[in-house]
């Protein structure tokens, strides 16, 4: 069992080459983006950065000269390029210019997080508990005898089955499909939950007394682990969010059976 435990770990670490759709030891970035959204929180952090690393070589450079340029014994008569009204006015109005250009895209992509499909083809309410998730599949919910809604609790560690993520993995994922407009209305039945996927690029706020909308467009199926990144109090992090994005066949088998099953 050790022997297959070790084998296990070395492949998952060097010939593993699935997308990291969940936090990962001594991970450095974000996990790989599963929707649009996502994609774009990515190219804007990547795109801040780069302006991030002109700032810095630019006022590196700007210290170095003016310390070499005003040393007494080095330098007695100090140059005017580290001193006077020319460059401080450069030096006042080009960093004021690259805040602009970081604002353009930020803007468009909170619009775009913002916006909710307004004819979504699949509909899940998400409701928060200490310490678990409810969901409720709303399109399906015909009446008493015919509803789609289940309980989604974290996995004890000594229940975990060999490759399970600890303090991540649970009894009930998520099931949606691929490529499909989503609609997620998330609320608590209790204290304030935050239903938080990384991978998708969603973190929507469950406050007490209304329930917020957002939307999801998955683009490869996959596994997406998350947390309820809301800080309520003791064991806050022990609930875990597992969606997992099939085909829309199997999808659609997926909930057929779910739906016998509760009717028996």
């Amino acid at each position: 069992m050790e022997k297959e435990m070790i084998l296990h770990s070395l492949s998952w670490r060097f010939l593993t080459i699935a997308p990291c759709d969940a936090a990962e030891p001594w991970q450095l970035g974000s996990q790989n983006a599963a929707t649009p959204i996502m994609q774009g929180i990515i190219y804007l952090h990547h795109d801040i950065f780069f302006f991030l690393i002109l700032i810095l070589v630019f006022v590196s450079r700007i210290l170095v000269r003016a310390l070499w340029h005003f040393h007494e014994q080095t330098n007695p008569v100090p140059q005017r390029i580290v001193h006077g009204t020319t460059i401080e006015i450069i030096r006042t109005i080009f960093p004021s210019i690259i805040p602009m250009f970081i604002a353009i895209p930020s803007f468009a992509l909170l619009y775009s997080m913002d916006e909710v499909v307004v004819d979504p083809a699949i509909t899940i309410k998400a409701i928060g508990h200490q310490w678990y998730w409810t969901y409720e599949y709303s399109d399906y919910n015909s009446g008493d005898e015919e509803s789609l809604t289940f309980d989604s609790y974290m996995i004890p560690e000594d229940d975990l089955e060999l490759g399970q993520s600890r303090l991540l993995e649970v009894d009930n994922r998520v099931v949606v499909p691929a490529k499909t407009n989503l609609r997620m209305i998330v609320t608590p039945a209790d204290v304030p939950h935050s239903w938080a996927v990384p991978s998708s690029g969603v973190k929507c706020d469950a406050v007490p007394g209304r329930s917020n909308n957002t939307s999801i467009f998955i683009q490869r199926e996959g596994v997406y682990y998350g947390q309820c990144s809301e800080i309520r109090g003791t064991n806050h992090a022990f609930t875990p969010i597992v969606v997992e994005a099939v085909s829309l066949k199997d999808y659609g088998s997926r909930v057929f059976n779910q739906l016998i099953l509760q009717t028996n």
